[in-house]
């Protein structure tokens, strides 16, 4: 699945929600959600990193998409010519 098409499934079955809420209070969620990946890649819970990682980056589209961007678009331009600094791929910052 590409970028793009998660961020519109996430849309489809949260944005009302989300937007209603704010982007401030969505980011709450975030933070709490990175905390929690946090948390389990502290204490070494690979059984719980797979859906950790995957609630980070709905709660990131689904700011992406309150804020009106378009992730996908988003990352591609910055990174699309490799390091942003850089520009090598891979990165040769010191």
């Amino acid at each position: 699945m590409h970028i793009e098409t998660f961020q519109r499934l996430i849309e489809d079955i949260y944005y009302e929600k989300d937007k209603a809420r704010g982007l401030a209070g969505t980011h709450m969620w975030f933070c709490e959600e990175v905390g929690e990946l946090t948390r389990a890649l502290r204490r070494g819970q690979t059984e719980e990193l797979e859906g950790e990682f995957a609630d980070v980056l709905a709660w990131l589209s689904t700011l992406a998409s309150i804020a009106g961007i378009d992730l996908q678009a988003a990352a591609c331009k910055k990174y699309e010519t490799g390091c942003p600094r850089c520009s090598a791929t891979p990165c040769t910052c010191g």
